[in-house]
């Protein structure tokens, strides 16, 4: 999908269309047939974005359960519990564990696969023997600070029981999976295989937030909070002024001190740290899906020179800001 990547100022609504607005690629990569008992490990975010999409920051998986039922937990997490048509999203890719209703013991998932490049689609087989659970996975991928860990906007994991709405799109990507074995990489250019996992997600976020409560900490919270949204509203809007806290708090009609403290309390940083944030993830966009020349994204995100810019871009990003878009080019 395509539009400036855009924080929204108000609640579900708000954020329900920003979800619109994401830029997502990804594919259908792996089906699976497991029988009771079972259980695996995944292995961490790192290792998935090096094996599915080396090019990413951060990916999204989902699990999307055609028969049967399983859990799945994270380190130091609750387990949830998924029934046939469940989605289950893991917006960050944590490390997680899913197993059946018997005890197993835990195996890496990398133990059950051959390892790639692989010529057709995946399929695991692992279990023993009882009642079976079939699962179909994908992965999607956006530089959108909606899926960034750092800003905590949504639980590292959760399960949703589609819409009437959502459930076709659940239905067409389990058709597909099992209707198609190409490998991963040829999944991954079809614009009906892209454009199933992208529609699916966008589906099962739009229930998910439309019911969820927005917490004490992180970006939902922000987003509820009536100092914080319009706050982050004039950041996100006007991310070249010369922003100081004690001008977004006057904007705001809070004192200073207020302001600062409820940045660092739901945000976990700063005002003038999260607008440094903001600046480097619009200048990312534009490096990756524009020909904006750097000095021209400098100016645009608020910075006096060129100079300044590229040496607070490559604190952040590990390049310098020309480095950065020819390596992501050249992948």
């Amino acid at each position: 999908m395509t539009g400036q990547p855009e924080l929204v100022e108000g609640g579900p609504s708000e954020l329900r269309a920003a979800l619109e607005r994401l830029r997502l690629g990804g594919a259908i990569f792996l089906r699976a047939e497991y029988t009771d008992g079972w259980s695996y490990e995944s292995p961490p975010a790192e290792d998935l974005i090096g094996l599915l999409q080396p090019d990413a920051r951060q990916l999204i998986l989902f699990h999307i359960v055609a028969r049967g039922g399983c859990w799945i937990e994270i380190d130091g997490g609750e387990r949830h519990w998924a029934s046939e048509g469940d989605v289950i999203v893991l917006p960050y890719a944590d490390r997680h564990r899913m197993g059946g209703s018997s005890a197993a013991p835990s195996v890496p998932i990398a133990s059950l696969l051959d390892p790639p490049p692989w010529d057709r689609l995946p399929v695991i087989r692992h279990g023993d023997g009882g009642p079976r659970t079939d699962i179909v996975c994908g992965y999607l991928h956006s530089v959108d600070p909606l899926f960034d860990p750092a800003m905590q906007a949504l639980p590292p994991v959760f399960v949703v029981r589609p819409s009437s709405v959502a459930s076709q799109w659940v239905r067409a990507s389990i058709d597909y999976a099992l209707e198609h074995a190409a490998p991963p990489a040829s999944v991954s250019d079809s614009a009906v295989a892209t454009r199933l996992p992208e529609l699916l997600l966008i589906e099962i976020l739009q229930q998910h937030l439309s019911t969820a409560p927005a917490g004490d900490q992180g970006w939902l919270a922000a987003l509820h909070d009536p100092i914080l949204a319009p706050a982050m509203s004039l950041i996100h809007r006007h991310p070249e002024r010369k922003w100081t806290v004690s001008e977004l708090a006057g904007e705001v009609a809070v004192s200073r001190s207020v302001l600062d403290d409820r940045f660092r309390r739901i945000l976990g940083r700063s005002p003038i740290r999260y607008l440094a944030d903001w600046r480097i993830h619009l200048a990312r966009d534009l490096l990756a899906n524009t020909e904006v020349t750097v000095g021209a994204i400098a100016a645009r995100v608020g910075y006096d020179s060129q100079e300044a810019f590229s040496r607070a871009f490559k604190r952040a990003s590990g390049s310098a800001p020309s480095r950065w878009r020819d390596l992501r080019r050249s992948r």
